[in-house]
C-alpha cells in the first residue's frame, strides 16, 4: 500500500471520528491536488481553505443554498485567469473535499439556486431569500456574499458604491437577525479585494509581455 493510500485512509478515518485541524485539511488538499499553484492564485486558495475549515468547527454552522452560492461563484471569481483551466475542476474539488464539503453537491445547489433566483425583481428575490432561510441562519462570509450574489441577479438591480445604501441587503440581514455591520464590511472588502485582484492580473500580464519583448529583441 503507498503512502499517499495510507494517508487519504488516515484521513477518511478521522474525518468519521473528529474535526480535520487546518493542517490536516492543508496535507489533505495537497494530496489531492499535487500541481503547483500560479504565487498569484496561492494565498486566496489558501484564505478560502482555512475558512472553509474553520467553519467546520462551529456545531451552528448549516450549509444552506446561499453558502453554495458563496463558494462556488466567489471561487469562480477569484481564479478567473488561472492556468491551466482544465485544473480548476480539480482544484475545486481538492478544496472542498480536504474541508469535509461535497463539490458536486455544492456546486449543482449553487446552479439550481442561481436559475431559479435570476431576472426576478428585487422584492420577489427578498421574498424568496426569506423564505428558503432559516430563523437561525448561521453568519459567514461566504454565506452574505451568496446571498450579494443572488441580489445582483434581480432586474432591477443597481450597483451602490456605498454597500450601507444597498437598501434590499440591509432588509434582508436585518430579517435574517445577522450583523449588519459586519454583512456590509465582509460584501464591501470582497468587491475591493476584486478589483485589486483584477489590477494585480493586469500587472502581471503587462509583465510578462514586457518579459516575452524583451526576450524576442535578444
Amino acid at each position: 500500500m503507498s503512502q499517499l493510500t495510507l494517508r487519504l485512509l488516515r484521513f477518511t478515518y478521522k474525518k468519521l471520528k473528529e474535526t480535520l485541524t487546518v493542517s490536516d485539511s492543508k496535507a489533505l488538499f495537497h494530496d489531492k491536488f499535487p500541481f503547483v499553484i500560479p504565487n498569484l492564485y496561492k494565498r486566496i486558495i489558501d484564505e478560502m481553505l482555512v475558512e472553509l475549515n474553520l467553519l467546520n468547527h462551529q456545531s451552528e454552522f448549516s450549509q444552506n443554498s446561499y453558502f453554495c452560492v458563496g463558494l462556488s461563484e466567489t471561487f469562480k471569481e477569484l481564479t478567473s485567469g488561472y492556468e491551466p483551466k482544465d485544473h480548476l475542476d480539480k482544484l475545486f474539488k481538492a478544496l472542498c473535499e480536504s474541508t469535509n464539503f461535497n463539490p458536486e453537491e455544492i456546486l449543482k445547489t449553487s446552479e439550481d439556486t442561481i436559475t431559479s433566483h435570476d431576472k426576478k425583481s428585487l422584492d420577489e428575490i427578498l421574498n424568496q431569500i426569506l423564505k428558503n432561510s432559516s430563523d437561525k441562519t448561521y453568519y459567514s462570509r461566504i454565506m452574505i456574499l451568496g446571498i450579494y450574489k443572488i441580489i445582483t441577479l434581480a432586474n432591477n438591480f443597481k450597483e451602490e458604491v456605498d454597500i450601507s445604501k444597498l437598501e434590499i441587503l440591509t432588509e434582508v440581514v436585518n430579517k435574517l437577525n445577522l450583523p449588519l455591520a459586519k454583512a456590509q464590511k465582509d460584501v464591501s472588502i470582497y468587491k475591493s479585494n476584486l478589483k485589486k485582484f483584477e489590477q494585480a492580473k493586469e500587472l502581471l500580464r503587462e509583465t510578462i509581455k514586457s518579459e516575452r519583448e524583451k526576450r524576442k529583441k535578444k
